[in-house]
């Protein structure tokens, strides 16, 4: 099943023009990658799809419904956590999911239960009564994403969810998003600008550049538009990537170089380069 079709979405800031006819789907049940450097339209596109940007051109529909950001049962269907995280510093954890579930009509013992089950599901149970501002900065996220799972949405959309996260906290991140995803079913939307995060948790990837979607499809299929193999060639002031289907040519070409140069496998900054010219830059 379609959870989420975009057709011809555009975006005008004055006279930026900030998404240029932008085109995809996102199945039930996937983890949905938007890829692209900062700049790219990834923000801007979960702002409209969220609600959170009321003008824009072309159409949304979730589960072939067109979309209304003034229908509640849209808001019941999807969570949101931002890039930043937007907490109330100044109550506790548990305060925090109060006042969220409170802005979804839940009360009394719905209310402890669903907070009791999204501290346990993120690891917060034993920070329950901490302030936020005390919590660590993945604690910090992990607050973020159980506020969003209060309600039970269907559709989970992560902005940017492991930016400014050191690599031990981030893998950690993965792992909960993952959970997010088999354990409770839930569709995810992320964005990123990290190569490896869309690798690694993607079911799909979309490959986004200045407002446009320049690449879809699956991690691996998208790579083997490329090819397997690249060889990094590393020239005095520059470095040139070539790509082989085999190890075995890519050992070849190595051999005729007077210059130094490795083989790695194919990854998804690849295809970035492949298509754009350019690397993805953070």
């Amino acid at each position: 099943m379609t959870e989420i079709e975009v057709r011809s979405l555009r975006k005008r800031f004055g006279n930026i023009e900030a998404l240029k006819g932008v085109d995809f789907e996102v199945k039930s049940g996937e983890i949905f990658a938007f890829l692209g450097p900062n700049g790219a339209g990834k923000t801007t596109t979960i702002n409209i799809l969220t609600g959170l940007i009321l003008k824009y051109e072309g159409e949304i529909f979730y589960r072939g419904e067109p979309f209304s950001p003034h229908n509640l049962k849209f808001k019941k269907l999807i969570g949101v956590v931002p890039q930043h995280n937007n907490v109330d510093r100044d109550l506790s954890v548990e305060a925090n999911l109060k006042v969220h579930g409170y802005l979804h009509g839940i009360f009394g013992r719905r209310l402890k239960e669903a907070i009791d089950r999204v501290l346990e599901f993120t690891g917060l149970t034993n920070h329950k009564k901490r302030k936020a501002d005390h919590l660590s900065g993945g604690m910090k996220r992990r607050l973020v994403i159980a506020r969003a799972l209060m309600h039970n949405p269907g559709i989970l959309f992560l902005d940017e969810p492991t930016v400014g996260l050191d690599p031990a906290v981030r893998r950690s991140m993965w792992d909960l998003i993952r959970s997010v995803n088999s354990l409770k079913g839930c569709t995810v939307f992320l964005t990123t600008h990290y190569i490896e995060e869309a690798e690694i948790l993607a079911d799909t990837v979309v490959i986004i550049d200045s407002g446009r979607v320049v690449a879809c499809g699956k991690p691996d299929e998208l790579k083997r538009r490329v090819g397997r193999y690249a060889l990094e060639i590393y020239y005095q002031d520059r470095i040139e990537e070539e790509f082989f289907e085999t190890r075995e040519e890519a050992l070849e070409r190595l051999k005729s170089l007077d210059v130094p140069a490795k083989i790695r496998e194919v990854n998804l900054e690849d295809v970035f380069l492949k298509i754009t010219g350019r690397r993805i830059e953070v």
